[in-house]
């Protein structure tokens, strides 16, 4: 997301240029946004299956005057022919009402009575409920799963794709990669999203299954888990050869922060 030879007056041109709705930013935000001296973007949250897919990223500008604004970028495939769309919003919660609207498949961020946000510490004190909360919806099982639709698309390549991006020690190893180079289909499923904020920091949490049927007929699945529970915020993927460890895992990257 961040080019290093990107510069920012560029990069806005490029985000507002590409916006179907960059006419409905006030005007006093396009405004501010020409004094921007520099930027950072980030991926906020993302929902990827075989056929839709949804992506939320979080753009911050430092403006002259030492202030900061924030842009939220929804990116979605419901164009014609699948083709991919932009939509820039100045409140978060904006973003979500418009991912909540989008067409049937699209988990949106409206659940919970229409506020995902899982609360926050007030000073010193600990929301123990809201913690609770997210842990336990982190350890919750699964909702009852839609039939999978395997795609045959370069699926042991995508296998091997994953497994190079965890960054966890406890990844599988060659044994799993081995069994996967005989993929030659694959189904994506999120199974769980959440972005929330923990001991008053923002975090998201995704748990993704990558399923694969192999050449000779059985199925096996990675258990991946995208976060942004880490020190400095920074988006994080780490995969698991079961669905408990993966949910085991979140759970711990939510109390240890």
């Amino acid at each position: 997301m961040n080019d290093p030879y990107e510069t920012t007056e560029t990069h806005l041109e490029r985000l507002l240029g590409r916006a179907l709705n960059s006419f409905d930013l006030p005007d006093s935000t396009v405004e501010r946004l020409d004094s921007a001296l520099a930027h950072a973007s980030s991926l906020h949250s993302s929902h990827h299956s075989a056929a839709l897919h949804r992506a939320t990223y979080r753009h911050a500008y430092l403006l002259r005057d030492g202030h900061s604004l924030v842009l939220w970028e929804l990116v979605h495939n419901t164009g014609r022919d699948g083709s991919e769309q932009h939509e820039l919003y100045t409140e978060e919660s904006e973003a979500r009402l418009a991912a909540s609207r989008l067409p049937a498949g699209f988990p949106g961020f409206a659940g919970h009575g229409g506020d995902d946000a899982c609360g926050a510490d007030a000073g010193l004190g600990v929301d123990l409920d809201a913690d609770w909360e997210l842990l336990s919806s982190l350890m919750a099982p699964p909702a009852t799963p839609l039939p999978r639709m395997y795609v045959p698309e370069d699926s042991a390549d995508h296998a091997r794709r994953v497994l190079r991006r965890a960054e966890n020690a406890d990844r599988p190893g060659e044994e799993t990669a081995s069994l996967l180079r005989a993929a030659f289909a694959h189904h994506i499923t999120q199974v769980f999203g959440r972005q929330c904020q923990v001991a008053g920091k923002d975090a998201g949490f995704t748990l993704y299954e990558h399923a694969f049927l192999l050449l000779d007929g059985t199925e096996t699945s990675l258990w991946e888990v995208e976060h942004t529970a880490t020190p400095d915020g920074r988006h994080m993927c780490e995969v698991y050869d079961a669905e408990r460890t993966a949910r085991d895992a979140m759970e711990l990257r939510a109390r240890v922060r």
